[in-house]
């Protein structure tokens, strides 16, 4: 990686994967204008439209161009057009394929409601609640990679899915969650399912150990099912949630809610090769074609790549108050509209986010530049 130039291995994938995927490239590139960097952007097919093209969800080429790549923007994939596949051909099993190839072991997906749209939060939140907090899920690990069986016919047909941690797996996502405790409000709350799960038993004396070192931090533990209850009863309670890779995809859509849409969250994928930055809703191919995603979520992506890889947090912030100011401007797309707002579309709302950023470094030049 030179020092600003950046390949960025593009994923568009399936359905709106497309379109939120140009948004955020266009607002990269502007950012890379603004700020004085390049990117290199590669495309590559990935997920369904790679099994029509090239018969398998994650082919070569593209696994070959992500690994090379400084980092990897993915819009979205699957769809009802690939849900015979069977489970190691549908384009999620691409997706499961690339996250352990690029050895990105934490999922940090960033809760948020936006100033402007409190409204739009199912909760009734007093005037001081903020909900602004971090699941840090672990992502190659559990349930997902586990064997998946199934055997007999009719009546006697069963199926198993089996999850599996190991220490060192624990311990590598326990470290990375309590990094971020330190950058936020230095508190950590590990879900599990000690009361019942093995795997949760392990998980829970692995983050206790830990815990013992960690002095600095605050430290607590609840139950899946709790958790989801809290989440929704007090969501400012917590800083960073500690999670299983099952469990953190679960409570993390339901955390979504609390944002006023799934299509305001992105999410950041890190480890030991080039980083993944996804939106975390899915295809919505019900959409397709119609230019009213939400390219939010996607947008943020580019925030968390400039912040977390490429130690930009000026061209993130600038970002982040870009999209602020759009919200509070009244224009919405279809998804967070709210009486008397000014729907428009996924292109538009991307329009106006880049004329804001473009306005607010006119007037950061000095005067005659």
């Amino acid at each position: 990686m030179s020092p600003g130039q950046w390949t960025i291995a593009v994923l568009p994938g399936d359905g709106i994967g497309p379109e939120v995927t140009r948004a955020a490239t266009t607002i990269l590139q502007d950012c890379a204008r603004e700020f004085g960097f390049r990117v290199n952007l590669v495309e590559y097919p990935f997920g369904g439209i790679a099994i029509d093209q090239c018969g398998q969800p994650l082919p070569q080429e593209t696994l070959d161009g992500c690994l090379k790549a400084d980092a990897v923007l993915l819009g979205a994939v699957g769809g009802p057009k690939w849900d015979s596949q069977p489970l190691d051909r549908r384009p999620e099993a691409g997706l499961l394929g690339l996250r352990q190839a690029l050895r990105v072991y934490a999922n940090v997906r960033p809760i948020q409601l936006r100033k402007a749209l409190r409204g739009l939060c199912p909760l009734r939140l007093g005037a001081e609640t903020k909900v602004d907090f971090e699941i840090i899920r672990e992502l190659v690990g559990d349930i997902y990679f586990g064997a998946h069986t199934t055997e007999g016919q009719g009546d006697a047909e069963r199926a198993s899915d089996v999850a599996t941690y190991s220490v060192p797996e624990i311990e590598r996502i326990t470290r990375f969650a309590f990094t971020r405790a330190r950058l936020r409000a230095r508190r950590v709350t590990s879900v599990d399912k000690a009361n019942v799960l093995a795997t949760s038993r392990l998980w829970r004396r692995t983050v206790t150990r830990m815990a013992a070192d960690a002095s600095d931090l605050t430290i607590d533990h609840l139950y899946v099912d709790n958790a989801s209850m809290q989440i929704i009863l007090r969501p400012d309670q917590f800083d960073v949630l500690l999670t299983s890779n099952l469990f953190g995809d679960i409570l993390s859509d339901e955390a979504a809610a609390l944002a006023g849409s799934i299509g305001m969250i992105p999410s950041w994928s890190a480890g030991d090769g080039p980083p993944l930055v996804e939106p975390i809703h899915g295809t919505a191919p019900q959409l397709v074609g119609k230019d009213v995603a939400n390219p939010s979520g996607a947008i943020l992506c580019v925030s968390l790549l400039l912040r977390e890889q490429f130690h930009l947090p000026e061209a993130a912030d600038l970002i982040e108050r870009s999209v602020d100011a759009v919200l509070a401007e009244g224009m919405r797309t279809a998804d967070i509209a709210e009486p008397g707002a000014r729907t428009i579309s996924g292109s538009q709302f991307a329009s106006e986010v880049r004329a804001r950023m473009r306005n607010a470094g006119e007037r950061a030049k000095p005067q005659g530049a």
